[in-house]
């Protein structure tokens, strides 16, 4: 196992007999994954990691789309993989990304894709995913893994700037800064309530802009604007980090103690009917978050609680176990250790033999959300598979690190 850093490795040294740290044992069982994933890569040179094994928990999953390297599952390893200590797979994930982000097939330096194909990357442009399908005897793609969310951009920009942070290389801000760029002229609407739309969807002739905006997509943003501004100051990136910060205020509900998880697709109408747990957490973990915003919690303990963990709706039909890993770290931000600690002692007890933490526990968990424009239905799931993205928020849970600071939430 590769060197795991003082806060984590504090947790692993109880002598023999005393009751492991839950905080200890989830570190290194996620950070000792997340490395052997990228370890498991011929070569040293950039790599992006499958996001979903198979539903046995171990080895590729055979359904070719899911398959795939997801951008933003990928970024959460790279900072995770930072906090854990294990720089030089981080920077492999990162290396990965920057090259991403160099040239885009479309010709926009910038735009990244929200899936790649998986293992060493060779090309540039970087391609997205993709597969033969022998059935049929054509090349398939899948309209929204090479479409470009604005929150996934996002997620890619900070994990180069938290490279950023720890090597001082220039390249990896100045990527960061040309993702966020690209996404801020694709998605900015000063509608009220002004902020970032969802980005792009749909094949490249074809692509279509996404009207809705995401509060969790603009806590993602705020997040990049304020720490560009910080390592290279500009006045586009101050006025971009307070449109994305108060499109965030915009969506808070005083009166219920909530967020809303965003507009509906015209952009303006607030979406009213929808609860997401990643939309009423991630703002408690930007910079001078309002002390108010914490009663958020008593919400989600309310309306998402499911034993024992957190559904990512207010359905409360399943557990979502990378939700609850960032229940966990919110709760250790807040100063809530207890609570903090029980949900690491619930996800120790999640991870696959194939090393992933499992996704969920049901077979299908809802999120009451469409996976593209032209969805009749409600038909965003998370599926019972060990994810790359849940097991990166455990270790950063585990490790108690900041994805959008850089740095141990306290």
């Amino acid at each position: 196992m590769r060197w795991l850093p003082l806060l984590c490795l504090s947790a692993l040294l109880a002598p023999c007999g005393v009751k492991a740290d839950p905080a200890g044992e989830v570190a290194t069982r996620a950070c000792s994954a997340l490395s052997a994933r990228v370890a498991a890569a011929p070569g040293d040179g950039p790599v992006f990691l499958r996001s979903y094994d198979a539903g046995s928990g171990e080895g590729p999953n055979p359904e070719p789309a899911l398959d795939a390297a997801f951008t933003y599952d990928n970024a959460l390893a790279a900072i995770a993989l930072r906090a854990c200590g294990d720089l030089d797979g981080a920077k492999r994930i990162g290396a990965a990304i920057l090259q991403a982000s160099e040239a885009d097939r479309s010709g926009a330096a910038g735009r990244l894709r929200n899936a790649y194909r998986p293992g060493p990357v060779h090309e540039t442009p970087v391609p997205p995913m993709g597969w033969w399908n022998s059935t049929e005897g054509r090349w398939d793609e899948d309209a929204y893994q090479v479409s470009s969310a604005t929150g996934n951009l996002a997620w890619a920009a900070l994990a180069l700037l938290t490279l950023a942070d720890a090597t001082q290389d220039p390249r990896y801000a100045d990527g960061a800064a040309r993702i966020a760029r690209w996404a801020a002229g694709a998605s900015a609407d000063d509608r009220a309530p002004a902020g970032f739309a969802g980005g792009l969807y749909g094949y490249d002739d074809a692509a279509q802009p996404l009207g809705w905006k995401s509060t969790e997509h603009n806590v993602d943003l705020a997040a990049v604007f304020d720490w560009l501004r910080r390592v290279q100051p500009d006045g586009a990136w101050s006025s971009n980090a307070a449109l994305a910060r108060s499109f965030v205020s915009e969506l808070w509900d005083s009166e219920a103690g909530r967020f809303y998880v965003g507009t509906l697709p015209d952009g303006v109408s607030i979406n009213r009917k929808n609860s997401g747990l990643d939309a009423e957490l991630w703002p408690l973990l930007l910079d001078q978050a309002p002390q108010e915003w914490r009663r958020a919690l008593g919400y989600i303990e309310q309306h998402h609680a499911v034993r024992p963990g957190f559904d990512f709706n207010d359905d409360q039909d399943g557990v979502w176990w990378e939700g609850t890993a960032q229940a966990a770290l919110v709760y250790r931000a807040v100063g809530n250790d207890p609570k903090a600690d029980r949900l690491l002692r619930a996800l120790g007890r999640r991870f696959s033999p194939g090393g992933l933490l499992w996704a969920t526990d049901a077979a299908r968990v809802t999120t009451g959300l469409a996976l593209s424009p032209s969805s009749t239905t409600d038909d965003f799931y998370y599926f019972r598979l060990p994810h790359l993205g849940a097991t990166a928020w455990a270790a950063l849970a585990a490790c108690a690190w900041n994805p959008f600071t850089g740095a141990p939430v306290r």
